[in-house]
């Protein structure tokens, strides 16, 4: 695979500017590529270097890492698997919870993903959940031994994630089983990418008054014409959830109603899946009194932009001037550039 030559006609059919920080890294994917896949026999008999069948690309928001390894794991011909991280937990934990073999539970799980899989795509990775983090040593210590690759994108170094939190001295070994199995190569560049091609935030309304509530409602009727107004019940896992305001998959929330109740991954993926549109009101500002809602509007827009539905929102400030609670503040730079993107005229 010449990647260097595929990547250079990706961005001028796509018109995108070339950065040489990119070009190092698809160099260094070239590299994990060639160590992995194309090894002959006698290499693979007498080369004693260590391959790692892991690759994590770290780098800060808007620097085009999605887009790298997007372009990398579509060129790939081999079986594969691209899936947010929370939507690859919750089938773990289907799995364990519907199968009888509890004792080799993670083993079964990792060999059935094994039958049709040989590289799996995390992007913007990070681990939040202490259920997770407790297992995810166990889980990818078997991932990798059974040599599935696994490409990683995410904010933050291995050595940090999970940083201050709870429990984290469990989380630990998973870390040095990435550092042991992965290559964690940086991208650096001194500019948001999605916040550059993205200034035009029509959906992005703040601060919350008359006018923004006038645009806002006049879209939504806009939008929503000819389309019945229903109450719409999903169910995730035995319990029902109710949507108050759903027009043939186009949903419009309070804040509250996503946030402030005790909901998960599996609740958001699911309203996900039955949305083409949703509209969002009153969002805040956040800090140390309201850091779980904030985890929770982290994770549900981690989904949405995963699933690529586009959103109209009315907040209390602009994006520029958001604030975070402490330890939310490195994830959260992820969901601010998302949320320029998923709301700017520009996305559809």
């Amino acid at each position: 695979m010449n990647l260097k030559k595929l990547f250079l006609k990706h961005c001028e059919n796509n018109q995108f500017e070339i950065n040489q920080n990119q070009m190092e890294v698809i160099k260094d994917l070239e590299e994990y590529y060639s160590n992995n896949v194309n090894q002959n026999f006698f290499n693979k008999i007498f080369k004693s270097t260590k391959k790692n069948v892991g690759f994590y690309l770290v780098g800060d928001v808007g620097v085009g890492k999605t887009m790298i390894l997007n372009f990398f794991f579509d060129s790939l011909e081999e079986k594969k698997l691209r899936l947010h991280f929370n939507e690859f937990m919750i089938k773990f934990h289907n799995f364990i919870f519907e199968n009888k073999n509890k004792k080799y539970g993670i083993e079964l799980f990792v060999k059935g993903i094994k039958k049709n899989t040989e590289i799996i795509y995390f992007d913007e990775f990070q681990v939040t959940n202490i259920v997770d983090a407790m297992i995810l040593g166990k889980l990818f210590q078997k991932i990798f031994e059974e040599k599935i690759r696994v490409i990683f994108s995410s904010n933050i170094e291995i050595d940090e994630l999970y940083k201050d939190g709870l429990q984290r001295e469990q989380f630990i070994p998973f870390l040095k089983i990435l550092k042991n199995n992965c290559y964690q190569k940086e991208l650096h560049i001194n500019e948001d990418y999605r916040l550059s091609k993205n200034r035009d935030l029509d959906r992005f309304l703040s601060p919350i008054d008359e006018h923004t509530n006038f645009v806002f409602n006049k879209f939504l009727r806009k939008v929503t014409k000819n389309k019945k107004k229903t109450l719409k019940i999903l169910h995730v896992k035995g319990r029902n959830l109710t949507i108050k305001n759903f027009y043939q998959r186009i949903i419009k929330f309070t804040f509250e109603e996503l946030c402030n109740k005790n909901l998960g991954s599996e609740d958001y993926l699911t309203i996900a899946e039955n949305s083409d549109f949703i509209f969002i009101e009153n969002l805040p500002d956040f800090n140390e009194d309201n850091s779980d809602q904030q985890q929770r509007f982290i994770t549900l827009i981690d989904i949405v932009y995963e699933k690529k539905i586009p959103l109209m929102i009315t907040s209390k400030v602009n994006l520029e001037t958001i604030k975070s609670s402490v330890s939310m503040i490195e994830p959260f730079k992820r969901t601010i550039s998302r949320l320029y993107e998923l709301t700017s005229t520009n996305y559809n």
